[in-house]
Protein backbone atom coordinates (compact mmCIF):
# COMPACT_ATOMS: atom_id res chain seq x y z
CA UNK A 1 0.00 0.00 0.00
CA UNK A 2 1.58 3.29 -1.08
CA UNK A 3 -1.24 5.80 -1.25
CA UNK A 4 -0.53 9.51 -1.56
CA UNK A 5 -2.88 12.45 -1.02
CA UNK A 6 -2.30 15.58 -3.11
CA UNK A 7 -4.36 18.75 -2.56
CA UNK A 8 -5.84 20.58 -5.56
CA UNK A 9 -6.19 24.23 -4.60
CA UNK A 10 -8.12 27.05 -6.30
CA UNK A 11 -6.86 30.38 -7.57
CA UNK A 12 -8.22 33.11 -9.82
CA UNK A 13 -5.22 33.02 -12.16
CA UNK A 14 -2.34 30.56 -12.23
CA UNK A 15 0.62 32.83 -13.01
CA UNK A 16 0.89 34.80 -9.71
CA UNK A 17 0.64 31.56 -7.75
CA UNK A 18 3.42 29.93 -9.78
CA UNK A 19 5.59 33.02 -9.40
CA UNK A 20 5.18 32.84 -5.62
CA UNK A 21 6.11 29.17 -5.36
CA UNK A 22 9.07 29.43 -7.73
CA UNK A 23 10.32 32.29 -5.56
CA UNK A 24 10.23 29.86 -2.63
CA UNK A 25 12.29 27.37 -4.65
CA UNK A 26 9.52 25.13 -5.99
CA UNK A 27 9.74 23.71 -9.50
CA UNK A 28 6.79 23.93 -11.90
CA UNK A 29 6.45 20.33 -13.05
CA UNK A 30 3.27 20.72 -15.11
CA UNK A 31 1.20 23.55 -16.57
CA UNK A 32 -1.89 23.50 -18.75
CA UNK A 33 -3.79 26.50 -20.14
CA UNK A 34 -6.72 24.70 -21.78
CA UNK A 35 -9.28 23.29 -21.58
CA UNK A 36 -8.90 24.38 -17.94
CA UNK A 37 -6.03 26.27 -16.24
CA UNK A 38 -4.05 23.79 -14.14
CA UNK A 39 -0.52 23.58 -12.75
CA UNK A 40 1.67 21.53 -10.43
CA UNK A 41 4.60 22.68 -8.27
CA UNK A 42 7.01 20.55 -6.27
CA UNK A 43 9.68 21.09 -3.63
CA UNK A 44 11.26 17.89 -2.37
CA UNK A 45 8.35 15.75 -1.23
CA UNK A 46 5.86 18.64 -1.25
CA UNK A 47 3.58 18.58 -4.28
CA UNK A 48 0.72 21.04 -4.76
CA UNK A 49 -1.79 21.23 -7.62
CA UNK A 50 -3.75 24.36 -8.61
CA UNK A 51 -6.72 25.05 -10.82
CA UNK A 52 -8.00 28.40 -12.09
CA UNK A 53 -11.49 29.83 -11.43
CA UNK A 54 -12.43 33.11 -13.12
CA UNK A 55 -14.83 34.34 -10.44
CA UNK A 56 -12.82 33.11 -7.46
CA UNK A 57 -11.99 35.67 -4.75
CA UNK A 58 -8.64 34.87 -3.04
CA UNK A 59 -9.25 37.27 -0.13
CA UNK A 60 -12.36 35.27 0.86
CA UNK A 61 -10.69 31.87 0.55
CA UNK A 62 -10.88 29.20 3.24
CA UNK A 63 -8.82 26.62 1.32
CA UNK A 64 -5.94 25.12 3.25
CA UNK A 65 -3.77 22.05 3.50
CA UNK A 66 -1.25 20.55 5.90
CA UNK A 67 2.33 19.70 4.93
CA UNK A 68 4.15 17.43 7.37
CA UNK A 69 7.95 17.62 7.46
CA UNK A 70 10.87 16.51 9.59
CA UNK A 71 12.70 19.83 9.11
CA UNK A 72 10.24 22.65 9.70
CA UNK A 73 12.98 25.03 10.88
CA UNK A 74 14.97 24.43 7.71
CA UNK A 75 12.01 25.01 5.39
CA UNK A 76 10.98 28.15 7.26
CA UNK A 77 14.48 29.63 7.00
CA UNK A 78 14.80 28.70 3.31
CA UNK A 79 11.43 30.15 2.33
CA UNK A 80 11.88 33.26 4.46
CA UNK A 81 15.32 33.97 3.02
CA UNK A 82 14.12 33.58 -0.55
CA UNK A 83 11.08 35.82 0.02
CA UNK A 84 13.21 38.55 1.55
CA UNK A 85 15.68 38.36 -1.33
CA UNK A 86 12.88 38.58 -3.91
CA UNK A 87 10.63 41.19 -2.25
CA UNK A 88 13.10 43.10 -0.08
CA UNK A 89 11.02 42.11 2.92
CA UNK A 90 9.00 39.16 4.20
CA UNK A 91 5.29 39.83 3.49
CA UNK A 92 3.28 39.42 6.70
CA UNK A 93 -0.14 40.75 5.71
CA UNK A 94 -2.35 40.74 2.64
CA UNK A 95 -1.63 38.24 -0.12
CA UNK A 96 0.80 36.58 -0.16
CA UNK A 97 1.88 36.45 3.47
CA UNK A 98 4.33 34.40 5.50
CA UNK A 99 3.97 33.54 9.18
CA UNK A 100 6.08 33.02 12.26
CA UNK A 101 7.56 29.68 13.24
CA UNK A 102 6.16 28.60 16.61
CA UNK A 103 5.21 25.68 18.82
CA UNK A 104 1.46 25.13 18.99
CA UNK A 105 -0.73 23.85 21.81
CA UNK A 106 -1.49 20.65 19.87
CA UNK A 107 1.99 19.14 19.67
CA UNK A 108 3.16 20.63 16.36
CA UNK A 109 5.90 23.11 15.52
CA UNK A 110 4.65 24.98 12.46
CA UNK A 111 4.36 28.07 10.33
CA UNK A 112 1.61 29.24 8.00
CA UNK A 113 2.00 30.80 4.58
CA UNK A 114 -0.79 32.03 2.34
CA UNK A 115 -0.20 32.24 -1.41
CA UNK A 116 -1.63 34.81 -3.88
CA UNK A 117 -4.59 32.48 -4.44
CA UNK A 118 -5.57 32.73 -0.78
CA UNK A 119 -4.54 29.14 -0.01
CA UNK A 120 -3.15 28.70 3.51
CA UNK A 121 -0.35 26.11 3.59
CA UNK A 122 0.30 24.86 7.13
CA UNK A 123 3.81 23.42 7.30
CA UNK A 124 4.54 21.58 10.51
CA UNK A 125 6.59 19.01 12.37
CA UNK A 126 5.17 16.90 15.16
CA UNK A 127 6.66 17.46 18.58
CA UNK A 128 4.27 15.11 20.40
CA UNK A 129 2.12 12.08 19.66
CA UNK A 130 -0.78 13.85 21.37
CA UNK A 131 -2.40 15.92 18.61
CA UNK A 132 -5.21 17.28 20.79
CA UNK A 133 -5.16 20.91 21.89
CA UNK A 134 -3.90 21.17 25.45
CA UNK A 135 -6.34 22.59 28.00
CA UNK A 136 -6.06 26.34 28.49
CA UNK A 137 -3.80 27.17 31.48
CA UNK A 138 -5.39 28.52 34.65
CA UNK A 139 -2.70 31.14 35.26
CA UNK A 140 -3.78 34.57 33.99
CA UNK A 141 -0.99 35.43 31.56
CA UNK A 142 -0.36 31.93 30.30
CA UNK A 143 -4.07 31.71 29.58
CA UNK A 144 -4.00 35.03 27.71
CA UNK A 145 -1.09 33.84 25.58
CA UNK A 146 -2.86 30.56 24.88
CA UNK A 147 -6.07 32.14 23.60
CA UNK A 148 -4.42 35.08 21.85
CA UNK A 149 -2.16 32.72 19.90
CA UNK A 150 -5.12 30.57 18.88
CA UNK A 151 -7.09 33.58 17.68
CA UNK A 152 -4.16 35.16 15.85
CA UNK A 153 -2.84 32.07 14.11
CA UNK A 154 -5.60 29.47 13.90
CA UNK A 155 -8.51 31.83 13.21
CA UNK A 156 -6.62 34.93 12.03
CA UNK A 157 -8.84 36.97 14.34
CA UNK A 158 -6.32 39.76 14.87
CA UNK A 159 -8.75 42.08 16.64
CA UNK A 160 -9.73 39.36 19.10
CA UNK A 161 -6.11 38.49 19.84
CA UNK A 162 -5.22 42.16 20.36
CA UNK A 163 -8.11 42.60 22.80
CA UNK A 164 -6.96 39.66 24.94
CA UNK A 165 -3.34 40.83 25.05
CA UNK A 166 -4.23 44.46 25.81
CA UNK A 167 -6.51 43.39 28.65
CA UNK A 168 -3.75 41.24 30.17
CA UNK A 169 -1.10 43.94 29.84
CA UNK A 170 -3.29 46.53 31.59
CA UNK A 171 -4.14 44.43 34.65
CA UNK A 172 -3.33 46.33 37.85
CA UNK A 173 -3.42 43.58 40.48
CA UNK A 174 -1.29 41.00 38.63
CA UNK A 175 1.96 41.28 36.69
CA UNK A 176 3.44 38.82 34.18
CA UNK A 177 6.88 37.28 34.57
CA UNK A 178 9.59 38.70 32.26
CA UNK A 179 9.17 35.71 29.94
CA UNK A 180 5.40 36.13 29.80
CA UNK A 181 5.74 39.89 29.26
CA UNK A 182 8.19 39.40 26.40
CA UNK A 183 5.95 36.83 24.72
CA UNK A 184 2.83 39.00 25.12
CA UNK A 185 4.57 42.07 23.69
CA UNK A 186 6.06 40.21 20.73
CA UNK A 187 2.70 38.67 19.89
CA UNK A 188 1.06 42.10 20.24
CA UNK A 189 3.65 43.61 17.89
CA UNK A 190 3.15 40.76 15.43
CA UNK A 191 -0.65 41.14 15.49
CA UNK A 192 -0.40 44.91 15.07
CA UNK A 193 2.04 44.54 12.16
CA UNK A 194 -0.26 42.10 10.40
CA UNK A 195 -3.20 44.45 10.98
CA UNK A 196 -1.30 47.43 9.59
CA UNK A 197 -1.26 49.25 12.95
CA UNK A 198 2.30 50.57 12.75
CA UNK A 199 2.13 52.82 15.82
CA UNK A 200 1.05 50.01 18.14
CA UNK A 201 3.61 47.68 16.57
CA UNK A 202 6.45 50.14 17.20
CA UNK A 203 5.34 50.69 20.79
CA UNK A 204 5.15 46.95 21.50
CA UNK A 205 8.53 46.32 19.86
CA UNK A 206 10.16 49.05 21.96
CA UNK A 207 8.62 47.65 25.14
CA UNK A 208 9.66 44.09 24.26
CA UNK A 209 13.22 45.20 23.53
CA UNK A 210 13.40 46.79 26.98
CA UNK A 211 12.43 43.58 28.83
CA UNK A 212 15.43 42.23 30.78
CA UNK A 213 15.89 38.46 30.53
CA UNK A 214 18.47 36.11 32.02
CA UNK A 215 20.35 33.76 29.71
CA UNK A 216 18.08 30.90 30.75
CA UNK A 217 14.97 33.00 30.08
CA UNK A 218 16.32 33.97 26.66
CA UNK A 219 16.63 30.29 25.77
CA UNK A 220 12.98 29.75 26.78
CA UNK A 221 11.77 32.44 24.37
CA UNK A 222 14.15 31.81 21.47
CA UNK A 223 11.36 31.82 18.86
CA UNK A 224 9.87 35.04 20.23
CA UNK A 225 13.24 36.81 20.24
CA UNK A 226 13.84 35.65 16.69
CA UNK A 227 10.44 37.01 15.67
CA UNK A 228 11.28 40.31 17.38
CA UNK A 229 14.31 40.72 15.10
CA UNK A 230 12.10 40.07 12.05
CA UNK A 231 9.45 42.67 12.87
CA UNK A 232 9.80 46.09 11.23
CA UNK A 233 11.15 48.59 13.74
Amino acid sequence: MSEKTIPILPCRTIRPVLDFYTTLGFEVTFQQKSPNPYAVVQHGGIQLHFFGMKHYEPADSFSTCIVQTDDVDGLHETFRTRLKAAYGRVPNRGLPRFGQLKNTSHGVRQFLMTDPGGNCIRIGQRTSDNQHHRPAPDETFARALHYASLLADSKEDLAGAAKIIDRALHLQDERPTPVQLLRLLVLRADVATRAGDEETARSAIAAATAVHLTSKEQEAVHDDLERLTQLPG
